[in-house]
């Protein structure tokens, strides 16, 4: 519930299957429309074709890419990018990432990979890395 309260705003309505976990979304207050997928004549790639879809996508995206070596630890890196990608399949400008990427690699000092992999034992004195964004 804590996740829907950040990222969706209240009132808004919530297409989700059956599951019991969902049932506080009602008195929240958020509209809640169930679609039950068990015992339903229809599969659920017919109920639910955009869910179903992108899922789909993302599982054959990790298996392709990473090649099954998927580690938990990086789970949300991989699905922050994957989002990225898949908000962006449309671009008409996809020329412009690897133009935004090397903006961004030379206007930003390089950060040591102990800082990125232990970033709790950075330096007290370390200056802060600025981020550019375009």
């Amino acid at each position: 519930m804590q996740f829907v309260q950040d990222a969706v705003k209240l009132g808004s309505e919530i297409h989700t299957d059956g599951w019991v976990g969902y049932q506080p979304l009602e008195r929240t207050g958020y509209l809640h429309d169930i679609t039950f997928l068990k015992g339903n004549k229809k599969a659920p790639s017919e109920l639910m074709p955009r869910v179903h879809r992108v899922i789909s996508l993302l599982k054959r995206w990790l298996l392709g890419t990473h090649q099954g070596a998927v580690s938990h630890k990086h789970l949300d890196y991989y699905l922050d990018e994957f989002t990225f990608r898949f908000n962006r399949r449309r671009s008409k400008s996809r020329g412009k990432l690897f133009y935004r990427l090397a903006q961004q690699a030379v206007t930003v000092e390089p950060i040591p990979y102990d800082e990125i992999v232990h970033p709790t034992s950075r330096k007290k004195n370390a200056r802060p890395q600025s981020i550019v964004v375009t």
